[in-house]
């Protein structure tokens, strides 16, 4: 059996991890490796650095941030934001990235994917899907979410399968930091669309919506922010409900 994997996501900008509500209003929560130590301290599977500033600043600096984060913490790291080319790729993972995360640059120009995946490998590429329902319709959102680009989320899913993406990571822009709980419905569609890993992203209030979304979908992981940054709950805690709930997972108590 596979195991449901929980993976912390920290948004960062100048090396700061930031928290905000629907891609907004974004506070101070720590620096960022530091919280990276704890949680791989307490147990995380994976740990996902998103620079949240760079696509619309122009800057790709969370390259520094790879460098110091792989030389400190030993758990798979996951590097996004201003991703824009080939050699961007090849630096993130020269860094110390085990996965690069594309978002706007993939939608922009989708033949990025499959040249990425030809030179790399689909296990390293990983498609960052942001999306927000749009009279009825889930579509995909670039730019920090920001622009949207009409794509339907389903449809695109199945690009980026097809264009050899390794995961999906689908992020609700509407449950972001609202604490509501994951996009379950449309986390179900996504999943049972495409044969790829697909990473919960968006929402997560407590632990009972961490082991609501891997009961009520096929997604294979779950990313959680906000309520490991304000220390509401631990990495090891998720874990010892989700095994308590007949997941399988790996280190729970």
């Amino acid at each position: 059996m596979t195991s449901a994997r929980v993976v912390a996501c920290l948004d960062v900008s100048g090396g700061r991890v930031v928290k905000g509500t629907r891609f907004r209003d974004l506070r101070d929560m720590g620096d960022a490796v530091e919280l990276a130590r704890r949680y791989e301290e307490q147990g995380i599977d994976e740990i996902v650095f998103l620079d949240v500033s760079a696509t619309l600043e122009g800057e790709a600096s969370i390259l520094a941030l790879a460098e110091r984060a792989a030389a400190e913490v030993f758990v798979p790291l996951t590097i996004g934001g201003g991703i824009r080319s080939l050699d961007d790729i090849g630096r993130a993972l020269r860094a110390g990235a085990d996965k690069v995360a594309i978002n706007t640059a993939a939608v922009e120009n989708p033949e990025l994917i499959d040249a990425a995946s030809d030179r790399f490998g689909a296990q390293c590429i990983v498609i960052s899907v942001d999306t927000a329902t749009v009279n009825g319709r889930p579509t995909v959102w670039t730019r920090s979410g920001t622009v949207d680009s009409g794509r339907h989320l389903l449809e695109w899913a199945a690009e980026c399968e097809r264009r050899g993406a390794g995961e999906l990571v689908v992020t609700s822009i509407d449950r972001d930091g609202t604490r509501r709980g994951y996009d379950v419905e449309t986390l179900a569609q996504v999943a049972d669309a495409v044969g790829l890993p697909v990473v919960a992203s968006g929402g997560a209030g407590g632990i009972a919506d961490v082991v609501e979304v891997f009961r009520g979908t096929a997604v294979s992981a779950a990313l959680v922010a906000g309520i490991l940054h304000e220390g509401e709950v631990t990495v090891s805690a998720i874990k010892t409900a989700l095994a308590a709930a007949g997941l399988c997972v790996r280190g729970a108590s």
